[in-house]
């Protein structure tokens, strides 16, 4: 009886938890199940979030892709435009020729017509033969042969010009048909070419838009125009040792003042770059709206497109080409360290290599890169550190 009260006991306490486990595993499994479909939807934002920052264009690289391809359409609309004016050329010379073949034809026609109404009268009285056996006189006869020989010779070319004219004439209205289908096809291929220019130039509006009204698209310029300014900065270091070994000078030692001979002894001194204003100065800057800091190391200088744009002093170019942020860009060495930049520029007429004097045109005003409109972007460098190019320039432009 003891024995069998002692079996019941822990037979009822081997009982309980075998009935409970199967609670506790269902639930442990439960929450299992929870945590991985939480890491499995927290991996699958991740992996979104990561897609949508791949495909998130920078804006700088975006508005490069715009303006390289703006510049590309509007030379190949320029390009067009220069055709239309050669054709249009040709056209009004095949006219004028036409005309004048037309009057010369006239002419002939009215020469023939009258060599024809003579001929209908010989031809009514006769014909030639009567005239040539009416005298009795051999030289005579022989005079009247000659004379009929000769007009005979004079019909045979008045029709031969006639038909060369009509020729030459029939060429020209051809050749004028091709030419007008010509023109209106570039025309049409001109039409095609500017409606692609507009497009691209309402999608650069729309960007540039959006940076100045939209926060987001501001802080991720100015960003990346930070980004820009850095790697602007490296280039500059780079081109710089670059050109100490050509010259096969040493790396300049800190704390040595500049020098004040060539482009050193010009501060204050260096004709503008361009004519305009300065609108954006040097140094620390404070968004109006957005209250974004930036920090400018050179100044932009509004100015109308085309302008030129000019070497403030002689020197040697090293670069020339797009920079990211920047636009078109020139690159000036003027010895001693100093360097000049010149950005946003719209057409480069100088060449990587080329020695220019003060003065001379290198480019001409644009608005390639930039995000406020036409204007030059100027920078003056020594060692590679910025100085505030206002400091530089003559006062009063």
């Amino acid at each position: 009886m003891k024995h069998r009260a002692v079996a019941m006991l822990l037979a009822m306490l081997t009982a309980v938890p075998a009935a409970a486990q199967p609670k506790r595993d269902d639930s442990l499994q439960a929450e299992q199940r929870k945590l991985q479909q939480t890491q499995k939807q927290l991996k699958e934002e991740k992996e979104r979030v990561a897609a949508a920052r791949a495909r998130e264009t920078s804006l700088l690289a975006e508005l490069e892709e715009i303006d390289r391809r703006l510049a590309a359409k509007q030379g190949e609309v320029a390009r067009l435009d220069g055709r239309i004016k050669r054709t249009q050329a040709e056209v009004q010379g095949f006219r004028s020729e036409i005309s004048k073949l037309e009057r010369q034809r006239a002419g002939q026609t009215t020469a023939l017509a009258g060599r024809l109404r003579v001929l209908y009268r010989v031809h009514a009285q006769g014909g030639a033969l009567p005239l040539i056996l009416s005298g009795d006189d051999p030289v005579t006869r022989a005079a009247a042969v000659r004379h009929l020989a000769s007009l005979a010779a004079l019909d045979a070319r008045l029709i031969q010009e006639y038909r060369g004219t009509s020729e030459r004439l029939a060429d020209r209205k051809s050749r004028e048909e091709s030419q007008q289908r010509e023109l209106a096809s570039l025309h049409e291929e001109a039409k095609r070419e500017q409606a692609e220019v507009d497009r691209d130039a309402a999608k650069r509006r729309t960007l540039l838009a959006r940076v100045r009204d939209e926060r987001a698209y501001h802080e991720r310029v100015v960003g990346e125009l930070t980004d820009a300014a850095q790697r602007l900065e490296a280039f500059i270091r780079e081109l710089q040792a670059k050109q100490r070994k050509l010259a096969k000078a040493p790396p300049p030692k800190s704390g040595i003042e500049p020098p004040t001979a060539g482009f050193g002894s010009l501060r204050g001194r260096l004709p503008w770059p361009t004519e305009g204003r300065i609108v954006t100065g040097f140094g620390a800057q404070v968004h109006p709206r957005f209250g974004t800091r930036t920090f400018r190391n050179g100044v932009d200088i509004e100015a109308a497109v085309g302008r030129d744009v000019t070497a403030v002093h002689a020197g040697h170019i090293v670069y020339t080409g797009w920079f990211k942020g920047y636009g078109n860009l020139i690159i000036v060495d003027h010895g001693n360290e100093y360097y000049t930049l010149y950005a946003h520029i719209a057409e480069i007429e100088a060449k990587e290599g080329d020695d220019v004097r003060q003065g001379q045109r290198i480019g001409t005003v644009g608005d390639t890169g930039s995000l406020a409109g036409p204007r030059l972007y100027f920078e003056v460098r020594y060692q590679g550190r910025p100085l505030d190019p206002e400091q530089w320039l003559r006062q009063g432009g």
